[in-house]
């Protein structure tokens, strides 16, 4: 496995602003897992929403893409679940390699990726961060990403669920959030707590801790099909869900296309306040 204990790539790391606001550092971390990631996430008010290899999972870091699955190649960090044989080191873990940044400004950017494996570049990504200051104590991260199978053999996405570990259908979008003293809250419009809202769909989903809310909200058609992965227990983090029952075909020459938007909030927002955010959050501008 290849890996950057420093940014290897002249045009990055990069930022986020809001205005003077710094919001987001985004680069590749130290350590194994090479992937670039959005960490440290702050609040308008300065508090911090992410958290980068946390001594429970080394390799959640921050904000990110990650996959454990593709192909049978891990992109996501650490063991690997086989089926029959539970969480196992393998080696078989890939890189997104940094190709170009053909956009840049000061709120946000496009980024060109590679995912390779044994040598071999099995998707190509396009990534589009921005973001966007809505009022004193909110801003919208709004990522999204095209993952593209540019070769010539069809290929799938899986997860530890579609191998024979239930409930755990990780994999794609992924927001690692601090873990404090007592864990967050998290609801979505009908439904309350880790147990009622892992593994459902919903068009947005709140996670709420000391100081700060974070309400996810798909912004397409297709991320809303999309089962939100969730953790607050063990860990703080949501996800979308990939391949949370079944694997993701990706035929040879076909993509798949996600889009996050995520309304960064100082404070703990309730149902009603978060549903507003959301609406607003995919409202024409």
């Amino acid at each position: 496995m290849t890996q950057y204990d420093t940014d290897p790539f002249p045009d990055l790391p990069a930022t986020l602003d809001c205005g003077a606001v710094t919001v987001a550092h985004y680069g590749y971390a130290a350590g194994a897992e090479s992937r670039p990631r959005l960490h440290p996430v702050t609040t308008l008010g300065g508090i911090t929403v992410t958290e980068e290899r946390p001594a429970d999972h080394l390799h959640h870091l921050g904000v990110s893409v990650a996959v454990p699955d593709v192909a049978g190649y891990n992109f996501w960090g650490g063991r690997t679940f086989v089926r029959g044989r539970g969480p196992t080191a393998l080696d078989n873990h890939g890189v997104q390699r940094h190709l170009a940044r053909p956009h840049r400004s000061p709120n946000g950017f496009t980024q060109e990726l590679g995912w390779e494996a044994a040598g071999v570049e099995l998707l190509r990504e396009h990534r589009t961060l921005s973001a966007t200051r809505t009022s004193g104590t909110t801003w919208e991260l709004d990522f999204s990403f095209v993952l593209s199978n540019a070769g010539d053999s069809d290929l799938s996405i899986g997860s530890p669920a579609t191998n024979g570990r239930p409930g755990a259908g990780y994999g794609g979008f992924f927001w690692r959030a601090p873990k404090e003293a007592a864990p967050p809250t998290v609801f979505s419009a009908t439904h309350e707590g880790e147990g009622e809202v892992h593994g459902r769909t919903a068009d947005w989903l709140a996670l709420a801790g000391d100081g700060w809310t974070l309400v996810f909200v798909g912004a397409t058609e297709e991320t809303r099909r999309d089962p939100w992965f969730v953790r607050t227990s063990e860990y703080p983090g949501v996800g979308s869900s990939l391949a949370a029952h079944e694997r993701l075909p990706v035929a040879a020459g076909a993509s798949v296309v996600r889009r996050i938007i995520t309304v960064v909030v100082d404070g703990r927002t309730g149902r009603e306040t978060a549903a507003r955010y959301a609406r607003e959050a995919v409202a024409p501008r």
